[in-house]
């Protein structure tokens, strides 16, 4: 297992060297000069050439990557054109609300998605599968952003049960963090669970037709057992990999959510980025997104052996 791990995370060397060096050709070829942005209209051509030679933008593509990469290696992720900040400090200040957001939302989605997956197919085919199933279509197929006003129109502005925006460090105040969360966690987890409910029934459904779940009926086992010794424990492994899919996307997907209800995470530090052409920012922010979703799914597979005593790594 050591060893598998070990070859897992040299793996994700290339990988990341391969997508820094996409983001980093996507983000030069693309239209906008942050000297252009930064100087503003009026500025003179000597005033342009000047910050570009500041930033470093009048060097060859060729030089700029080279001096990127030996950064890169060395840990440093650059320094933001616009704040002159580095990266990494920006991206340490912006990744806490990111996280808290993608966890809460995926305990949130995971606490409901399991038990009504489970429930719709042991009872398939009735008005209770029926209705679980027209569930999960609409809040999967419901856009995100379009979601998040209604809450914050209904729950926020109508009935003043919970804030509309804002964002709370947890070590501040927990209380007050925990309730500014309450609608983005509830709008995406809603989401997230239409996903894991339709993924959760279609597995555990198929297990339902196999040969030892009839037999453990037929030797009298309560209905309770049937389901989770039997049918949801052999088919959890899918349901895993969605959830931990899952994460791994909330982290690049939170964009959405932290702009409607305007907490400052990694996806408005990225939106921010974009519309100032920081190419720092925007490579180092791209690149920490890339390296969790690769250690996420190297999690995932590891639980693989520990919830199916089948499997081996070596």
């Amino acid at each position: 297992m050591g060893a598998y791990i070990i070859r897992r995370l040299i793996a994700t060397i290339p990988v990341l060297l391969i997508v820094s060096l996409i983001i980093f050709s996507l983000i030069h070829l693309a239209p906008g000069d942050p000297a252009a942005i930064i100087v503003g209209t009026f500025a003179t051509d000597e005033q342009y050439e000047r910050v570009r030679a500041d930033l470093g933008l009048d060097r060859p593509i060729l030089v700029q990557l080279g001096l990127w990469f030996k950064d890169l290696v060395q840990g440093d992720l650059g320094t933001s054109l616009t704040s002159r900040t580095p990266v990494l400090k920006r991206i340490q200040s912006t990744i806490l609300p990111t996280f808290a957001v993608a966890i809460l939302t995926e305990i949130f989605a995971v606490t409901l998605a399991i038990p009504l997956g489970v429930l719709a197919a042991w009872k398939a085919n009735t008005w209770i599968d029926r209705v679980v199933m027209v569930f999960s279509t609409i809040g999967y197929s419901v856009p995100l952003f379009w979601l998040g006003f209604i809450f914050i129109f209904i729950f926020a502005v109508k009935l003043g049960w919970a804030p509309a925006a804002g964002y709370t460090q947890p070590y501040e105040d927990l209380g007050d963090f925990f309730v500014k969360l309450i609608l983005p966690v509830v709008s995406t987890g809603l989401v997230v669970m239409a996903l894991i409910a339709r993924m959760t029934r279609a597995t555990v459904l198929e297990v339902l037709q196999e040969d030892y779940v009839r037999t453990a009926r037929a030797k009298g086992l309560a209905d309770t057992s049937v389901l989770l010794k039997h049918a949801l424990r052999n088919a959890i492994l899918p349901i895993i990999t969605v959830i931990g899919v899952g994460f791994a996307l909330l982290l690049g997907g939170v964009v959405v959510t932290e702009n409607v209800f305007a907490i400052p995470g990694l996806g408005r530090l990225l939106v921010d980025a974009i519309s100032r052409r920081d190419y720092p920012i925007i490579q180092g922010t791209i690149l920490i997104i890339s390296f969790i979703y690769v250690l996420v799914n190297l999690l995932v597979d590891i639980s693989y052996a520990f919830l199916d005593p089948r499997i081996r790594y070596k």
